[in-house]
């Protein structure tokens, strides 16, 4: 990823290409935003130089990636016992993004968007998963009124049901 691929203003984000060849736009939090632009200063590159690089100055290849994500899990395992027998991968980081923009109200669709999904249908496992959503559904549902039990009908009602 190039440098000319980020945007750190107005609307942040980072353009990549993904799966498929796919020209993708990451929106970035503004405490992202805030970090890389620091970060632009303080490796004063020229803009067409990759954003992270090798120790050669090349850009990172995704097993590069890949390899520092799982020696900084294994640090972070350290002080959090707990992530050791998690398992991490970029793709993981994606289904967190994704639950994490789900707990928050998100829509599915623009879900679906920022994570360069061509169907919609792609984010229904992180619907199916997410047992919040569903008691947020049920919490809006109205209790019924009626009393627990089998249903007996009125005199009036059966009388009603026989005379047709």
């Amino acid at each position: 990823m190039n440098c000319a691929d980020v945007s750190t203003g107005t609307g942040a984000n980072v353009r990549c290409q993904g799966k498929g060849r796919k020209e993708r736009a990451i929106p970035l939090t503004t405490a992202t935003a805030t970090v890389i632009r620091h970060w632009l200063t303080e490796r004063a590159g020229v803009p067409t130089a990759p954003l992270f690089c090798t120790r050669t100055g090349r850009r990172l290849s995704r097993d590069a990636i890949e390899h520092r994500l799982t020696a900084h899990h294994a640090r972070a395992a350290i002080a959090c016992g707990t992530l050791g027998s998690k398992k991490l991968s970029p793709h993981a980081l994606r289904h967190t993004t994704a639950m994490t923009l789900l707990h928050a109200g998100v829509d599915t669709t623009v879900i679906a968007l920022w994570l360069g999904h061509a169907d919609t249908r792609s984010t229904d496992p992180y619907i199916h998963a997410d047992m919040t959503i569903k008691e947020r559904a049920l919490a809006k549902t109205t209790p019924v009124e009626s009393k627990a039990g089998r249903y007996h009908p009125a005199d009036r009602l059966l009388a009603f049901l026989e005379g047709l």
